[in-house]
């Protein structure tokens, strides 16, 4: 899992700063960030009466000042480096940097908030997707004939043994598509999404639903539904292929709402299509690249169990073969 967690983590360093950023300094971030995360139910104190919680719990609050000092250490001189550079290109920050807010006279952002957006980006793009990549990579290696048979649909649209597998490659690539809504819908990141609520009273099923109560959605449960899926507790990605009964699933509700690992409808997640693609890209390379089997001693155990997302109560352990030589050692083998 520690590999997958680092391999998203750089990938969405890169994507917000747009450079590679040193692996010292990545490190340092990427610990600061899981700290942040780490203590976030015992920072949510000062959601409530933040004069008295700050002053009766004095050094929780110390420590989330110094955590977000750190922060700022950390994140200003790459926002600074890009504000130098002119902000012409595609990463997160260049995009914030160019951003004015209209109801507050069309002022830019302060350094405070790109630090704050900075933090949110690469904290929920990290976890939930390295955590779903664990699950989809446990069922293959379960399921040794899924992984042949994605392993060759890869081979077949990727071509040579050298050749890279490329976004536009993906497109091409049907069964691995329903390997990954699959895995999103047997095994989602979060079993309940963050929490709504209603602005006036609400009949849902024959229940009244008062104004201002929050609501939460089972999204494990809902992509379990016997009365939607035929037997939803097996790991079929042939499910998601023409003729199952997911085929045409709508993952942002506006048709229907047969499973939404992602929320729906206005509040559905905006890093929706990021996540897919990360996995889709992820899921093939690893395949393409190592044949995964269970490790000596080492059973795969799809046992959930709640943290931060819903994990493996037993993190996976695989055996990772490679299959393909690199050149210096083809030609040594030659």
């Amino acid at each position: 899992m520690e590999p997958f967690q680092y391999a998203m983590f750089c990938l969405l360093v890169y994507m917000c700063f747009g450079d590679r950023v040193e692996d010292a300094r990545v490190r340092d971030i990427e610990a600061t960030q899981r700290e942040l995360l780490g203590n976030f139910l015992s920072f949510q104190v000062f959601s409530f009466l933040p004069k008295v919680t700050k002053v009766v719990c004095r050094r929780r609050w110390e420590k989330l000042v110094s955590l977000r000092r750190r922060q700022e250490e950390l994140f200003l001189p790459l926002v600074q480096a890009r504000r130098e550079a002119g902000a012409d290109g595609d990463c997160y920050v260049d995009s914030m940097l160019k951003l004015t807010i209209p109801e507050d006279g069309d002022r830019a952002l302060t350094d405070g908030e790109i630090v704050s957006l900075c933090s949110e980006f690469l904290s929920a793009g990290t976890d939930t997707t390295a955590t779903e990549l664990q699950w989809i990579l446990a069922n293959l290696v379960k399921y040794p004939a899924m992984q042949d048979r994605l392993r060759d649909e890869v081979a077949g649209v990727v071509g040579a043994a050298d050749g890279e597998v490329r976004e536009e490659d993906l497109q091409a690539m049907p069964y691995l598509k329903a390997v990954v809504l699959e895995g999103l819908r047997r095994h989602p990141p979060g079993h309940y999404l963050l929490p709504h609520a209603v602005h006036e009273d609400t009949m849902l099923d024959g229940y009244r639903v008062p104004a201002g109560a929050q609501i939460n959605f089972a999204v494990g449960d809902i992509g379990l539904n016997e009365e939607v899926w035929d037997a939803p507790s097996e790991f079929r990605p042939e499910r998601f292929l023409p003729g199952g009964e997911g085929e045409d699933v709508d993952l942002t509700g506006s048709k229907e709402i047969k499973m939404m690992p992602f929320g729906a409808g206005r509040r559905v997640c905006p890093g929706m299509a990021l996540a897919l693609l990360h996995l889709e890209y992820f899921v093939a390379n690893l395949v393409r690249e190592f044949q995964w089997c269970e490790a000596d001693g080492e059973e795969v155990d799809l046992t959930k169990k709640l943290e931060l997302t819903v994990v493996m109560k037993r993190p996976l352990k695989a055996k990772a073969v490679p299959l393909r030589l690199p050149p210096t050692a083809t030609i040594a083998a030659a």
